[in-house]
């Protein structure tokens, strides 16, 4: 029998409703033949809940028990979805990350798996059962319960799929699937069917908010297909739309396929005494574990970005940036920044792309306080007040005409 692993939402499992459509949608896999492997995350909001939580009773809570804290989402959802599918007459099994065989660093609250260990997993699905697996979740070498940072399910259902070999790896949310721009914000975005790990990636990493990025990694390493789908779409329904995620789709060479903003960044920026600077502010990221971005050093001097929901505690975090003498542009300062991205392939293969770039940003009356690149993606960093008028504006010159 073949096995494929589901991975559902915060908003698919949202409620027992929808915890109950959930277990519909497995009993329906295994009556097409299949083993299944579910990965879950926490109901709705309960993550930014307990969250919450834990920062009214301290304004930098520790990471670790951040992690003991917030696993426990992912548990209470687990143990529901066993139940509704014994309900059901499906023989199920629940798993928290650590029972999975799930084995990551030591890095609390934004951790990396660096191997999984499946073993009682292969047993149950070998029982006949439906194995369901608390997403998010590891637990280190030091045997500590850790958390695998915003989206992190996504890295779990990855993660088994590629230890266990799976014919292909679901993703369902409240989206059929991967857009040009978050619709959000630019409501002619285009549904894509097809992408190649490279690109997706590079969306993730520049604040696409699709799949987590080291899920995205993971799967390229390991070739997964992924399939990102929509919760309500009923199984098997011909009209449903999809978007399939596999080795590199190769579209036209400099065209771009999405544009991405990302507010929720803070921007480094230290003199021009390059030793001193850069060291130390690779000193206190890893101090403090800190995940940087695009870090620089030139004669201007070092820069870097970072993605703030992979820091739990960036009050304290930006207080040590600053003793070390940077200067951090984060969304509380007066000039706070934003990230615009749009991203494809070959784009710097010619200088086209760039320069056309720019000059939509000119029209827009939008000077970028600076610009990096690669051949997948240019990104732009703009006052945050412009980020969604720049967004659409690229989007219209690079995706709808």
């Amino acid at each position: 029998m073949s096995v494929i692993v589901q991975k559902y939402g915060g908003s698919s499992v949202a409620d027992l409703t929808r915890i109950g459509r959930v277990a519909d949608r497995v009993v329906a896999a295994r009556a097409e033949g299949h083993q299944v492997v579910v990965v879950v995350s926490a109901m709705g909001k309960t993550t930014d809940e307990l969250l919450a939580m834990a920062r009214d009773v301290s304004a930098t809570p520790p990471r670790r028990e951040l992690d003991m804290l917030l696993s426990v989402g992912e548990r209470i959802t687990m143990a529901l979805l066993a139940i509704a599918l014994q309900q059901r007459g499906e023989d199920a099994i629940s798993f928290t990350g650590s029972q999975s065989g799930i084995l990551t660093n030591d890095r609390h609250f934004d951790a990396r798996i660096i191997e999984v260990r499946p073993y009682r997993i292969e047993d149950e699905l070998a029982r006949g059962r439906v194995v369901i697996v608390a997403g998010y979740q590891g637990m280190s070498y030091r045997r500590e319960i850790t958390t695998l940072g915003r989206g992190g399910s996504d890295t779990t259902a990855v993660a088994l799929a590629a230890a266990l070999h799976a014919d292909r790896c679901e993703i369902y949310s409240d989206v059929d699937g991967v857009y040009t721009a978050d619709p959000r914000v630019v409501p002619e975005a285009r549904h894509l069917s097809a992408l190649g790990y490279t690109e997706l990636q590079e969306m993730a990493e520049s604040g696409a908010k699709v799949l987590n990025a080291e899920a995205v990694a993971f799967a390229r390493r390991e070739r997964i297909q992924i399939h990102a789908r929509r919760t309500d779409d009923a199984p098997g329904d011909a009209a449903a739309r999809e978007t399939v995620v596999r080795a590199e789709v190769s579209p036209a060479p400099r065209r771009v396929r999405a544009v991405v903003g990302d507010a929720h960044v803070a921007w480094l920026r230290g003199p021009a005494d390059l030793p001193t600077a850069f060291d130390s502010m690779l000193a206190v990221a890893d101090r403090e574990g800190v995940p940087l971005r695009a870090a620089e050093w030139t004669s201007a001097g070092v820069s870097a970005w970072v993605s703030l929901p992979r820091v739990p505690d960036w009050e304290r975090v930006a207080a040590a940036l600053s003793a070390a003498g940077l200067t951090v542009l984060d969304p509380r300062s007066a000039d706070a920044v934003a990230c615009v991205s749009v991203v494809g392939d070959g784009l710097t293969e010619e200088g086209s792309v760039l320069r056309d770039v720019l000059a939509v940003a000119g029209v827009e009356g939008c000077t970028p306080r600076a610009v990096s690149s690669s051949a997948f993606r240019i990104t732009l960093a703009v006052s945050r007040g412009a980020a969604d008028g720049l967004t659409r504006a690229l989007h219209r010159r690079f995706c709808e005409s």
